[in-house]
């Protein structure tokens, strides 16, 4: 089964007819339908003229996510990142001093763009909207100053609210334990 999908791969690349200027069109690049930001490569880039050294810079996404992750932990009224399956996981990083900067934190990184997609927990009794648009408002400066992307979007999912009752009840927990 996978070697006739390979196989049928193999053919449709070599029996695609060459496009316009002799690259066949299974070359050109065309954003993704599903693509929020910028996929083409940038014509080239003639050489500067004040001397320095001509060359293209990559970012990674993960780059991308940790900027994303740090700015929006340092907003006031996020408690964490991340669904209840990814905190648990960070408390034992935590634990052994492996923090995940990019926890509850996924992007889509483009040529010049990026969009962020960031799940938060509030903390009660900060005002829930107004904490999601700071955080919106800190990923996005952050990314466009650090990192030198046009964000087009910041999707922040509140995923839950911290009481701080929950600190108490996990503290007489490891008491017990």
């Amino acid at each position: 089964m996978i070697v006739e999908v390979v196989l049928m791969a193999i053919d449709e690349k070599n029996t695609t007819a060459p496009a316009e200027g002799g690259m066949s069109a299974s070359r050109d690049v065309k954003p993704s339908p599903t693509s929020r930001v910028d996929r083409a490569p940038s014509a080239p880039r003639p050489a500067p003229e004040d001397g320095s050294s001509a060359g293209r810079t990559t970012i990674a996404e993960g780059v991308v996510a940790k900027v994303a992750g740090i700015a929006a932990r340092e907003v006031s009224g996020v408690h964490a990142l991340g669904g209840g399956g990814a905190r648990a996981l960070g408390v034992i990083r935590d634990a052994v001093n492996a923090t995940d900067l990019t926890q509850g934190v996924k992007v889509e990184v483009g040529e010049t763009q990026a969009a962020v997609d960031i799940t938060i927990v509030v903390d009660y009794p900060a005002p829930i909207r107004e904490v999601a648009e700071n955080v919106r408002a800190a990923v996005t400066d952050a990314i466009t100053r650090l990192v030198g992307l046009q964000v087009v979007e910041v999707n922040v999912d509140v995923n839950d609210v911290h009481l701080p009752s929950d600190d108490g009840d996990d503290d007489a927990e490891s008491r017990v334990s």
